[in-house]
């Protein structure tokens, strides 16, 4: 969601310059800095970013350099006038004699300088409207390059995921293996205080191990997995779809090192946490 995009155009007596930032949020958040001759335009303008960008915070600015003196500025003399014929005889009678300071008071007076609101162009406008999806344009390319970035970066992390849970199998028949001499050798130490009946034994045995046996977990994980690649890669925002995949992928691995009962199994789930952390991180720049 994050970008930036600029765009000008130059009329008969100004030039204009809008520019778009965009940070990310959970939803669409304007903020529009226009001149007040474009205010009545605010609405068209908030609806063609709420369509093209989704979501995102995002602040839109018009700059706007006069070619000359601005036309709607004038100096209104009969106020001035008025002003100095009021004003001259108290100064008189006050001994002050400088008129140039006289006319410094009088021009910091109200109403000596009036400005007329200038009428929007329609002809105008169509121009600025124009600049204003030119600048939309350079910030959805900007963010297109952001994006593809962001998403060989995922997809990278995504697959170390992979390559961690790979790793994972190797320990699995070990671990099964040293749980059972534990239970054994345990059992061994109290046999001559209990008796013990061998098939209970092996039923209790055979439950225990199912508990601790993560195959289903492998499976669900891989299914996230591969999941997160083909929304990322066919589908278009998808940033809150990824932030619900990703939960689901962390929860397979919390309960696969829950059930790992198994140092090296537990330090490879650690590393895939590490590395969905990250991924979270940069699920809050997609849209």
């Amino acid at each position: 969601m994050t970008g930036f995009g600029k765009a000008t155009c130059e009329l008969s007596d100004k030039n204009i310059s809008i520019e778009i930032k965009s940070l990310n949020s959970k939803q669409l958040d304007l903020n529009m800095r226009l001149p007040n001759i474009y205010r009545e335009k605010d609405l068209q303008l908030r609806n063609e970013l709420a369509a093209r960008l989704g979501r995102g915070k995002v602040d839109v600015s018009f700059y706007i350099d006069y070619l000359g003196a601005e036309k709607n500025v004038f100096i209104n003399s009969t106020v001035i006038e008025n002003y100095y014929n009021q004003l001259l005889p108290i100064s008189t009678k006050l001994d002050l004699t400088e008129k140039s300071d006289l006319l410094k008071v009088i021009m910091s007076l109200p109403d000596t300088v009036k400005i007329e609101q200038a009428e929007l162009n329609e002809s105008e406008w169509s121009t600025i409207f124009e600049t204003f999806k030119s600048a939309l344009d350079n910030l959805d390319n900007f963010r297109t390059q952001e994006g593809a970035v962001l998403q060989n970066e995922v997809v990278q992390r995504i697959n170390n995921i992979r390559k961690l849970q790979a790793a994972v199998a190797p320990f699995e028949k070990e671990r099964i293996t040293k749980v059972r001499e534990r239970v054994m050798d345990q059992l061994n130490e109290l046999k001559e205080k209990i008796t013990l009946d061998q098939n209970r034994f092996e039923q209790e045995m055979i439950f225990y191990l199912e508990k601790l046996d993560i195959t289903e977990e492998h499976v669900r994980l891989a299914n996230h997995l591969n999941y997160f690649i083909e929304t990322i890669e066919n589908e278009e925002q998808v940033g809150r779809k990824l932030g619900f995949i990703t939960q689901e992928i962390g929860r397979e691995i919390n309960t696969m090192g829950s059930k790992a009962n198994h140092t090296e199994i537990q330090k490879l789930v650690i590393r895939m946490k590490d590395e969905l952390e990250k991924i979270k991180e940069q699920n809050l720049n997609v849209l």
